[in-house]
């Protein structure tokens, strides 16, 4: 059973089943990690309950959050062991520029002075999962890894033909990567245990959702059985 099923109608199932989607893409040749925006602002600074954690971290994912950090740090383990290039996003700091800052602040009803506290480290990637020497932070104004960045340009020089996806929110910025990420023509997986968001419905039918049409939605198991079979020299330690 799938984690999404018990939010699909009888309908939608029979839909997606007769129209054929979901087939599975498979795994590239050369894969690259990205480990989308798992900064303290989208975990707060400590495992607890989402109601607690959004009070001081407005973007917090709770408990779910620091679950996905642990797994994200149990994959990147073994894609170090084989040098797979690795990069990280995360948000610009200056949130207080409405040019820069954009649209964000037109749907929430709370203001950057209310978060004010939690901007000095917010954007920071936690420190269970930072970046090491060879890991690439590229920092981002909108949902997509790959708008206004250079991420692209990044991926292409390393030759990688494929992304293993993982991070937050499921629904926004991992959605928005995996979806440019595809326009690409990158074979995309997105690694469940490893993305997570705040709201449980929006986790689900974007899984669903995006395992039907963008992308391959694959355990963490099968993502690091995958990567020990990789040959070992096919990054140059360098990377």
């Amino acid at each position: 059973m799938a984690t999404w099923d018990d939010t699909l109608t009888p309908r939608d199932k029979a839909v997606f089943a007769l129209s054929g989607y979901g087939k599975r893409a498979g795994f590239g040749q050369r894969p690259a990690i990205l480990v989308i925006d798992v900064n303290y602002n989208f975990v707060g600074d400590k495992p607890e309950a989402i109601l607690d954690s959004v009070k001081r971290f407005r973007n917090s994912c709770g408990a779910e959050g620091w679950d996905g950090v642990h797994h994200i740090r149990e994959l990147l383990d073994e894609a170090r062991k084989k040098h797979l290039p690795t990069f990280y996003t995360t948000g610009h700091d200056d949130r207080t520029n409405s040019v820069a800052f954009g649209r964000w602040q037109a749907k929430n009803s709370r203001s950057t002075e209310d978060m004010s506290e939690t901007w000095d480290k917010g954007n920071e990637i936690v420190e269970e999962i930072a970046p090491q020497t060879g890991d690439i932070v590229v920092r981002k104004q909108k949902p997509s890894a790959f708008f206004g960045t250079p991420l692209m340009s990044m991926l292409n020089e390393v030759h990688a033909d494929s992304v293993l996806v993982t991070g937050t929110t499921t629904s926004g910025c991992v959605r928005a990567s995996v979806i440019d990420a595809f326009s690409y023509n990158m074979k995309v997986s997105v690694v469940e245990e490893c993305v997570f968001d705040r709201g449980q419905a929006s986790h689900k039918i974007n899984l669903f959702d995006m395992a039907m049409k963008y992308a391959d939605v694959i355990s963490l198991k099968e993502t690091v059985d995958y990567i020990r079979g990789l040959p070992d020299n096919l990054y140059a330690p360098a990377l």
